[in-house]
């Protein structure tokens, strides 16, 4: 596990690095300024918006949901947020480039509450899915009953009487 984390950060240093040297001869120089504004928003934005909206609403749903139930919401919250952050700027922008560009004619809004919905669907049935397996699990282990075992025969129910 160790090897492949420091291969995954050395891959991630050198296209960092790649990056940073065909940034300027790509870019144009106000292009490069506006970059360093939008890099440096994005660090006080996340520090000071971002990480402590994170941290309370992970303390609020670790004293109100449930444990079994919190890997769920938490899941569905972060993909929703990585959803959002992505559609945001779409939909920001929706409407404000003429019809060739088609790419912003669309939807977005409604195409990311259709997304959304959909992430707190599969959680909810994955939760439920839990919740079924853990009750019939309770239920087995209590009559004495395990699957998989080498005599699958429920107790009581032996061979039929002669």
């Amino acid at each position: 596990m160790r090897a492949w984390r420091i291969l995954l950060a050395a891959a991630g240093l050198l296209l960092i690095g790649y990056g940073v040297v065909q940034l300027p001869g790509n870019a144009a120089p106000g292009d490069l300024a506006l970059l360093a504004i939008w890099l440096i928003t994005a660090v006080v934005l996340h520090d000071a918006f971002l990480a402590p909206a994170v941290v309370a609403i992970g303390w609020l749903m670790r004293r109100s949901v449930p444990d079994r139930a919190r890997r769920y919401l938490q899941a569905a919250l972060v993909v929703g947020a990585f959803l959002t952050v992505i559609a945001l700027p779409l939909i920001l922008r929706g409407g404000t480039q003429p019809e060739s560009k088609a790419l912003l004619q669309q939807p977005y809004g409604v195409h990311l509450a259709l997304l959304l919905g959909m992430v707190g669907g599969v959680s909810l049935v994955a939760y439920a899915v839990r919740v079924v397996k853990e009750r019939t699990a309770v239920g087995a282990s209590a009559s004495g009953y395990e699957p998989g075992s080498v005599d699958d025969t429920p107790p009581g129910a032996g061979p039929p009487a002669a």
